[in-house]
This record gives C-alpha cells, sequence and structure tokens, in this order.
C-alpha cells in the first residue's frame, strides 16, 4: 500500500492512495490529492529519531564530482526540521551560485535493528519513500566532512509523498531513478547501481548504533545533478515509490 501524511479540514491525517487522483481518510472518506497539504509520509509515533544519508554513494556520481569511489560509506547525519512534504517549497538562498537536487530511495527502519546480520536486513525495513536531498556547493567544505548548512537547512529535503510497504516493492536494488526539471529529464540512474546496497547499510550501521523504528537511511544519488534557479519545478521520481514534486523559491534560509 501506498500511505500518506496530509494537513486537511483543519486536522493532520493518514492517508492511503485511492486512484489516481483521490485519497481515502481512516474513516472512508475520499478527497482529492489537489486539495491536501501533502506532509512527509511519516507516522507520527515513532517519528524519526535518526536520519542517516549517504554522500557519493553511486560510482558514477563520485566521477561526476572527479572523486574516487569511497571504500566504506560517506554517512552524515540530518536534522528532522530539514524534511517537507510533496508540492512544497525550498528556499535557494540569495547569493548561491549553485544548488542541486539529489534524487534518493530513502528506506524506513520498521522494527528495533542492532547487529542486524545482511542477510536478515530486509526483516527490518517497514517500507520505502523518494527523498530529494537538495545540496549548496557554495557551502560545502569537505566532502568528508560537509558544512551543516550543505544539507541540514530547514526544508532542503522534501520526502514523500508515498511511504510504500516493504512487501510492495519486490526488489528495492532494482529501481529507475529519474529527475525532471520543468519537464525536462536531468538525471537517470537505477538503484542496482549502488556502491553499499540496502542490507549492507543495515548491517554496517547497525554495527555500531541501534537503528529504531522511524529512523531513514537516504542511499545516495547517481549522477546528472544540475543547478537549478528560483522558480524551478523538480520532480524526483523512484519506479514503483513515487514522484516527488518541488519547487524552488526565493529566500535568505
Amino acid at each position: 500500500m501506498k500511505h500518506a501524511r496530509i494537513a486537511w479540514a483543519g486536522a493532520i491525517w493518514d492517508a492511503l492512495e485511492h486512484g489516481p487522483d483521490q485519497l481515502r481518510l481512516p474513516d472512508g472518506r475520499l478527497v482529492a490529492q489537489d486539495a491536501v497539504v501533502w506532509l512527509p509520509p511519516l507516522a507520527p509515533v515513532p517519528r524519526p529519531r535518526t536520519i542517516l544519508a549517504l554522500g557519493l554513494n553511486y560510482a558514477d556520481h563520485a566521477r561526476e564530482l572527479a572523486f574516487k569511489a569511497p571504500e566504506e560509506p560517506l554517512v552524515f547525519v540530518k536534522g528532522e526540521g530539514s524534511l517537507i512534504g510533496h508540492k512544497a517549497q525550498t528556499v535557494r538562498p540569495d547569493g548561491v551560485s549553485h544548488m542541486h537536487y539529489e534524487c534518493e530511495l530513502a528506506v524506513v527502519i520498521g522494527r528495533t535493528a542492532h547487529r542486524v546480520r545482511r542477510d536478515d536486513a530486509y526483516d527490518f525495513v517497514d517500507g520505502y519513500t523518494v527523498a530529494n536531498d537538495y545540496a549548496i556547493r557554495d557551502y560545502l567544505e569537505n566532502w568528508y566532512r560537509p558544512n551543516l548548512r550543505v544539507k541540514n537547512r530547514d526544508g532542503c529535503t522534501p520526502i514523500g509523498p508515498w511511504r510504500v510497504d516493504a512487501a510492495d516493492v519486490a526488489d528495492p536494488m532494482q529501481l529507475d531513478l529519474q529527475t525532471r526539471v520543468d519537464g525536462v529529464v536531468t538525471q537517470r540512474g537505477n538503484t542496482r547501481d549502488m556502491i553499499f546496497d540496502i542490507p549492507f547499510l543495515i548491517e554496517y550501521f547497525s554495527a555500531f548504533m541501534t537503528l529504531q523504528p522511524g529512523d531513514l537511511i537516504l542511499t545516495g544519488t547517481p549522477d546528472g545533478v544540475v543547478d537549478c534557479p528560483v522558480g524551478a519545478e523538480v520532480v524526483t521520481e523512484i519506479e514503483g515509490i513515487g514522484a516527488l514534486t518541488n519547487t524552488i523559491c526565493r529566500g535568505n534560509a
């Protein structure tokens, strides 16, 4: 199933996809998708305690940036305030010369994971969603120690629109990714090209830290990132998971 979290009629709702343009509320009522405010599709309890994000996890993206592919995961931690929902706006600060999207498959942890073996890793996944982890190159000091402003600004990471049950994704390591900027395809890739796949990452992280239900792992982006101006509509889409739309606005964040 495809789960959403929305604001509608003065309340917050957990909803399910109902056809191409409607949502079904828990009481059975149907509401048009264009009549709601989309929120990050994560249940209120548990909220994500930890958000882990991968850098340079696709070899082609590392080459694109003239970096050697990492030999172990390049990871940074994000704050929950960085997350916003489908159809929201993300600020491009005044004076910035290079701000780009990053289409990423996000893994939602479903139960407490500590010292998980690779072969058991998928048993700890609740579902998947799409993340667009915007980065501002102007703020980047070092790929292995990125400035907080690169990845932790308020509202810099749209996520959604759906949280898709893990059982409904036959193989998360065989999914096409695509990004469109104002309708033009600028990025294509497939999750099979990750350097460190999902089972590896869950085993790796849980070896030294306990993952809790609601925690997120953003698994990195392939090559094809381009600078996005104010006013651009950016759609990051992953096969079977959903198409996440976001617009870039001007601001001082």
